[in-house]
């Protein structure tokens, strides 16, 4: 048997070899690849000037069209009077909600829309980093739309969202968790379906904008109606916004029932995404998405 006698390792190969990047593992690899994944979504959204302003359009546009319905109604009404801001302050936490939802679907349409979800599903990224990047970049989303159009109502309605103290960052909270849970289980429909689950990804939260009681209380709603709302986060949010507004009570009673919600619905939309991740792997769904 005729063997080649190994070569040994010549100056210039022993200098590349000291040259080459240390290999990252663990955490930080993790962290590299969200960070990856976020950067190029960023790149996507601030080279665009039509993105951006999609992102501030609509919430501006409902901010301005509620802001007058407000003042139209403040001159005539005892109890809108009393409660000033409330329109507004259910109008900006539902863009907070929709936002946050719409977010995280963009995050995955963007991938589908450039057919990119194999290559990245072949990279080491595993499911929860993407997760991660997603909802970062749905907040970074929300946090320009919405903050926008907060910033538009002081001058246009002396109106400060931050009146409602600090509950305000509990609501808010909970509010993108509910978002981000809801905006996961319709990403997994989208790995599952396609871009047929296109249109859930712009409506199917507002299914629940009648009964969240945005801009009424609940009670308003039929008596058989009522237990489906308070089994929602955004009801007891919502309400619990009312009662500061009005009251100026901290509604911690609504605050627990929001978070122990949220968590439902977070274990459900973790549950459902990975399962639609693994099932998208294994029946080769993931090369044929795309337009």
């Amino acid at each position: 048997m005729n063997h080649e006698r190994m070569m040994p390792p010549t100056a210039a190969m022993e200098a590349a070899l000291s040259e080459a990047p240390e290999r990252v593992t663990g955490t930080a690899a993790s962290l590299q690849r969200i960070q990856a994944l976020v950067l190029r979504h960023l790149r996507l959204l601030f080279g665009s000037w039509a993105r951006l302003v999609e992102i501030v359009y609509w919430p501006t546009m409902q901010m301005l069209l509620w802001g007058f319905i407000t003042l139209f109604l403040t001159e005539r009404t005892d109890w809108l009077a009393q409660a000033a801001g409330t329109l507004l302050s259910g109008l900006l936490l539902w863009e907070v909600l929709y936002r946050s939802q719409l977010g995280v679907n963009l995050a995955l349409l963007e991938e589908i829309w450039a057919r990119n979800l194999a290559t990245l599903f072949v990279s080491p990224l595993r499911p929860w980093e993407m997760i991660a990047a997603m909802l970062t970049v749905a907040g970074i989303r929300v946090a320009i739309g919405t903050g926008a159009a907060a910033a538009l109502a002081w001058p246009l309605y002396h109106y400060d969202i931050f009146t409602l103290g600090w509950p305000l960052l509990p609501f808010l909270a909970a509010l993108m968790i509910m978002g981000w849970s809801i905006g996961l289980m319709v990403a997994s429909l989208l790995l599952r379906v396609g871009l047929g689950a296109e249109g859930l990804a712009w409506a199917a939260i507002f299914v629940l904008q009648p009964v969240s009681g945005i801009y009424y209380p609940i009670e308003v709603l039929p008596d058989w109606l009522q237990p489906v709302a308070w089994i929602l986060p955004s009801a007891h949010i919502f309400e619990g916004m009312r009662q500061v507004l009005i009251d100026g009570a901290v509604p911690w009673r609504h605050l627990a029932w929001a978070f122990a919600l949220d968590a439902v619905l977070v274990v459900m939309a973790a549950v459902a995404f990975t399962r639609a991740t693994r099932a998208a792997r294994r029946d080769g769904r993931l090369l044929a998405s795309g337009e």
